[in-house]
């Protein structure tokens, strides 16, 4: 009774979270003096503006896409599958620019490539104007964010090698080379990851506001806010929005419909079995020259700019004279946030794992359609639904901004959650259930434990996620609660470059220093645990 209870609960939460509140988005965008309208779709259509926008969001989605891909693929292959040195170090560096906000590395590349920046000053600035008017449009859109979404294709191709069964690569090498081998057998088995994580890169892409809105160059999500924040036009806001909310819809059917069956298939490759790796011989230098160019370009290149750009001690206090409340509160809400997320996270993977439910699929295709929607919408639609004298206990209050970080982000913690469960056997807790533990006691001393580095990995990504957080903040946050992303963008207007790169570096440090803990903590436990 318990289970049920409780799991049937976190399903409510994460409806009322999230599915409500794009309802009443719906509902509100074809209501016109409480009669049904479709005035605001007309007038949009009308415009011709629409077709602009669809071209733009898709051109940008698209090429984001391919680069993401056709540099993540072998790039994951390679750190994962070669005697490449330095791998994880590379897998470390590669991933910060996924876990700072893009808009951040959008700001750093100004710095080195715009009118004023580093480039302008050390060389000639009739080449900083042409690099800069590249800068601000589709091909600097396109660099940004290929370069920070990048590392998700890059980390599903290590783990989908995970998954090969070792003995088919070898099978393979009695007859052919290892890139023939990687053609004819490798690649085809992780398609399925590499066509997964290429979807996350264009949905992401696709509802990305930050980078657009700094770098010119308009798509469906800057409209949006546009018409919301500038023009406060919610109906128009939200005829901006659907196309999104549609788009977003008709990808992850088409995943769910062509590769659903393929990627659940996804296991780890059976225990004990030692992974072929590839040698390099001697190539082994000149594909490492490769990968540090490349990670110099992408990730230390940009964080350089920044310093460069805010290496004043005077920046760096003014930064925090004007932004130090924010930064608090991005800490808090990030805190508040990642801990609801692990436990709805926890309570919803496990809902999937187990089937407990007939509606886990549901809940199951609710998350990832959450997360896959633009922040744009979701927070249009959490206007929408609390907007209102009597819920002003909440839209009023931060339990606005942390309703939007579980709808967003509950797919990050729940999928974290249900591949770790998928590695516990269930006779763990049915032995318990055999001997009389209840749910509750199953769950506090058994499962829970067990899965206890899912849920600190859980945690982490949630922390991250949440202090990252722009597009659902800005959108919802309430007067003298805006946190630090959101004072950022907000300061870029008429703020120095000086104060905005201070402002950015102290952003990459708050985000990159729990991970950094998080990674000496389980150095030292796994050393103690080998002793």
């Amino acid at each position: 009774m318990a289970k049920r209870l409780v799991l049937t609960s976190v399903a409510i939460l994460l409806a009322v979270a999230g599915l409500l509140p794009i309802l009443a988005m719906l509902v509100k965008s074809v209501m016109v003096d409480d009669h049904f309208s479709l005035a605001f779709y007309q007038e949009l259509l009308a415009s011709g503006r629409e077709v602009t926008l669809m071209r733009h969001s898709m051109a940008l989605s698209t090429l984001t896409t391919l680069f993401a891909t056709v540099i993540g693929l072998p790039l994951g292959i390679l750190l994962a599958k070669t005697d490449l040195p330095l791998r994880q170090l590379f897998i470390l560096l590669f991933t910060i620019p996924l876990l700072v906000p893009p808009y951040i590395t959008a700001v750093s590349w100004f710095n080195l490539l715009g009118r004023d920046g580093l480039l302008a000053r050390y060389l000639d600035p009739s080449l900083a104007k042409t690099t800069s008017a590249w800068l601000f449009g589709l091909p600097g859109c396109t660099l940004v964010l290929s370069s920070t979404f990048l590392p998700i294709v890059m980390l599903l191709t290590i783990a989908s090698l995970k998954t090969v069964n070792p003995r088919l690569e070898e099978a393979g090498q009695l007859v052919a080379g290892w890139f023939s081998v990687l053609r004819g057998i490798t690649i085809p088995l992780i398609l399925p990851g590499v066509l997964l994580a290429a979807m996350l890169v264009f949905l992401l892409t696709f509802g990305e506001f930050g980078v657009p809105a700094f770098l010119g160059y308009d798509v469906f999500p800057v409209e949006s806010f546009t018409q919301f924040s500038a023009f406060y036009n919610f109906s128009a806001a939200t005829a901006a929005a659907i196309p999104l909310a549609v788009v977003a819809f008709l990808v992850l059917a088409a995943e769910r419909f062509f590769m659903r069956e393929k990627t659940d298939q996804l296991r780890p490759a059976p225990d004990g079995e030692q992974r072929s790796f590839i040698g390099l011989g001697p190539l082994r230098r000149w594909v490492l020259a490769l990968v540090s160019l490349l990670c110099l370009i992408i990730v230390v290149v940009p964080v350089l700019a920044l310093l460069l750009q805010s290496a004043t001690t005077s920046a760096y206090v003014e930064a925090l004279n004007r932004a130090g409340h924010s930064l608090l509160r991005s800490v808090v809400y990030a805190l508040v946030g990642a801990t609801l997320l692990t436990s709805v996270g926890f309570l919803s993977g496990y809902l999937i794992q187990t089937r407990t439910l007939p509606f886990w699929r549901s809940v199951d295709a609710l998350t990832i359609f959450l997360f896959a929607l633009p922040s744009t919408v979701t927070g249009i639609g959490l206007i929408s639904l609390w907007n209102r004298p009597w819920t002003n206990f909440i839209y009023t209050t931060p339990a606005i901004i942390i309703l939007g970080y579980l709808a967003k982000y509950t797919a990050l913690t729940s999928r974290i959650t249900v591949s770790t469960l998928a590695q516990i056997p269930s006779s763990m807790e049915e032995a318990a259930q055999v001997v009389g533990a209840g749910w509750v006691r199953r769950m506090g001393v058994i499962v829970a434990p067990l899965a206890r580095h899912g849920l600190v990995a859980g945690w982490l990504v949630g922390y991250i996620f949440c202090l990252r957080d722009m597009g659902i903040t800005m959108m919802v946050y309430p007067p003298g609660h805006e946190t630090l992303p959101v004072r950022i963008f907000t300061l870029m207007a008429n703020g120095s470059p000086q104060l905005i790169a201070a402002l950015c570096v102290i952003m990459i440090v708050a985000t990159l220093l729990p991970l950094s803990m998080l990674w000496m903590v389980f150095r030292t436990a796994m050393r103690g645990g080998a002793r």
